[in-house]
């Protein structure tokens, strides 16, 4: 008896730590010979585009093409072509995924930021929810613009003029719209339950 409940216990434990165990995907891949005429078409656009099969999110989106591929389309320019640049992009990517406890996000995007010129430890604060210290002044615009549209719900004046000042009215924009697109695709992952990718990073949820 006192083996059995210490076993029960042990997968209990287990099962609760964050990162370790996660709840099933409710929306798998849908197999391609089962594609209707639309997911085809939907398909091939994504192919032509980003020279991959369908893959991450844009799988599970797939039960609405019209949605992924429009989806998939924003997330071309916003990820590859912002007026903020890649790595400022990666970097607010980044604190949408802590913002959201987004395993697949984090998973993704934490080797891609610190590849393209992010700090480690810098993307280790975003993970433990600390302002990271000596960040350039451009990620300290960045993370204090997101921060502040996350936990507020708008933007200071103060933090507005600065991001202005450096990026100008586009690059705000864009800003904004990172903020917004992987706010989307977060709620999308959260409820799907993407699991996160293979051999990338966890990250830890925080307690609610």
């Amino acid at each position: 008896m006192g083996t059995r409940f210490l076993f029960v216990a042990t997968l209990l434990c287990v099962a609760l730590l964050p990162g370790l165990a996660q709840a099933q995907d409710r929306m798998p891949p849908i197999a391609p010979d089962q594609y209707s005429d639309e997911q085809k078409a939907a398909a091939a656009e994504f192919q032509a585009a980003r020279k991959a099969p369908v893959f991450g999110p844009f799988a599970a989106m797939m039960r609405s093409p019209e949605v992924m591929n429009r989806a998939r389309a924003m997330g071309d320019y916003l990820r590859y072509k912002s007026a903020i640049g890649n790595v400022l992009s990666e970097l607010a990517i980044l604190i949408t995924a802590r913002e959201y406890s987004q395993i697949y996000e984090w998973s993704l995007h934490a080797p891609i930021a610190e590849k393209a010129g992010i700090k480690p430890e810098i993307v280790a604060a975003i993970a433990d929810g600390r302002r990271p210290e000596a960040m350039s002044d451009d990620e300290a615009i960045v993370y204090d613009f997101s921060t502040e549209l996350y936990h507020n719900k708008r933007v200071s004046d103060d933090t507005y003029a600065r991001a202005l000042k450096r990026f100008g009215d586009r690059g705000v924009v864009d800003l904004i719209s990172i903020n917004g697109y992987y706010t989307f695709l977060a709620m999308f992952l959260n409820t799907s339950r993407l699991p996160p990718a293979k051999g990338g990073p966890l990250l830890q949820r925080f307690p609610e």
